[in-house]
């Protein structure tokens, strides 16, 4: 059985489907890959087939810190873009495959391929809030500075979720589906969802509330036993266990290194710093500080007294499940449900915006680092599951029968 992997996402939506990967090829399938090529070099490493799509997301990240707004015919480009690249390099990418699996909203073509190829379409998000539920609200407010009031039926904010959804794809989507003879779509978002999505997230993190049938085989987690960098071990050893501070892939101000290294300076801890795609750095020389790149944030997560980070999915599960106090800095889309739901599980702060200063993160430091708080972190790490992707892997199997 082949089966394609594709997602235009970031380094965060990328490793679930590689450690899905893993498991596949460990059940003797074929696996291939269709995301943006920053993650190229890196999959191609561990020995999968990559079709690049898209541009590379880390200029583009870089080139959006001018934070110039598109305008809307820049924007209505931008849609038309990535669409038309969506259906010429996936349907490339799909040929002789048996089931496509997309993983994050924007998969716009895959599914239109995946039918008129006559083949399976599985769609995964990594957290509840991705769908539709009167439970929780949709992650596009929170994107658009939208801060819904807590209530109890987010119905509402759906529908209009929907509409939005409509407006600027449905045009798009449905003049490709006429070039393939298929009939339009008249819901472009559950289309994109499927009837019965995949929710690779871990259930006693992010539980899905139940509003119709959702197949949740945990977290998709890769199964890396590299050892820590000397540097980071003799770090580790000369002193007490440091507060790590991490936001991965995603852009943020390179001035938040002073925010960060001096809050865990306040709450009297060391600090590891990090550099991630904002290439953040150390801002003095003092002993008390490193910095370092990609690491196992499992083994290193585990030696550390506690996790700052921006509230993605693959974080905020690696912290938990290493037992770590987390204070959670959301940007955007699905990390401030993480960053909500760490709070209410009373195994971490939640740090409310503007950006953080060292004042602000001090505190969310403090009240993370408090004793029950810390405890109760500790407890749940046994009840985060190891085996998600592995499940995954074997739906996979039954659906496509294990050819």
């Amino acid at each position: 059985m082949r089966i394609l992997l594709s997602t235009i996402g970031s380094r965060g939506d990328v490793q679930p489907l590689v450690a899905l990967a893993i498991e596949l090829r460990d059940l003797e399938q074929a696996v291939l890959f269709c995301v943006p090529p920053d993650f190229r070099e890196w999959i191609e490493g561990l020995g999968f087939d990559v079709t690049a799509i898209g541009p590379e997301l880390k200029s583009a990240g870089k080139a959006n810190l001018a934070d110039v707004p598109l305008t809307a015919e820049q924007r209505r480009q931008m849609i038309a873009g990535s669409v038309d690249a969506q259906f010429a390099t996936i349907a490339t990418a799909a040929q002789g495959c048996d089931i496509i699996v997309g993983a994050t909203a924007l998969q716009i073509a895959a599914p239109s391929i995946a039918e008129r190829m006559g083949i399976p379409y599985v769609f995964v998000a990594y957290c509840p809030a991705v769908l539709p539920s009167k439970h929780h609200a949709p992650p596009v407010l929170a994107m658009l500075g939208d801060t819904p009031v807590q209530r109890n039926d987010y119905s509402e904010s759906w529908e209009k979720d929907r509409v939005r959804w409509m407006e600027p794809w449905a045009p798009l989507l449905n003049e490709h589906r006429a070039r393939f003879g298929l009939p339009p779509v008249d819901d472009v978002r559950d289309y994109v969802h499927t009837s019965r999505p995949w929710l690779a997230a871990d259930p006693t993190l992010a539980p899905w509330p139940g509003d119709y049938s959702v197949f949740q085989p945990g977290a998709w987690m890769i199964r890396d036993d590299r050892p820590l960098a000397p540097e980071i071990e003799m770090f580790l050893d000369a002193g007490d266990p440091p507060v790590y501070f991490g936001f991965g892939s995603v852009w943020a101000p390179r001035e938040l290194s002073r925010a960060m290294i001096e809050s865990a300076r306040a709450v009297g801890l060391r600090a590891i710093l990090s550099r991630g795609w904002a290439e953040f750095s150390l801002i003095d020389d003092a002993p008390d500080c490193l910095a370092i790149g990609e690491v196992n944030q499992r083994a290193l997560f585990q030696r550390v007294a506690a996790v700052v980070h921006h509230g993605g999915a693959g974080t905020t599960t690696a912290a938990a499940r290493a037992g770590a106090p987390q204070v959670v800095i959301p940007q955007h889309y699905d990390q401030h449900y993480f960053a909500a739901r760490m709070e209410q599980l009373g195994v971490g702060v939640a740090h409310s915006p503007p950006t953080p200063t060292t004042e602000t993160l001090a505190a969310a430091l403090r009240r993370a680092l408090d004793p029950p708080v810390a405890a109760r972190a500790n407890a749940i790490g046994v009840h985060v599951k190891t085996d998600g992707a592995r499940v995954a892997a074997q739906q996979l199997m039954s659906i496509g029968g294990g050819r």
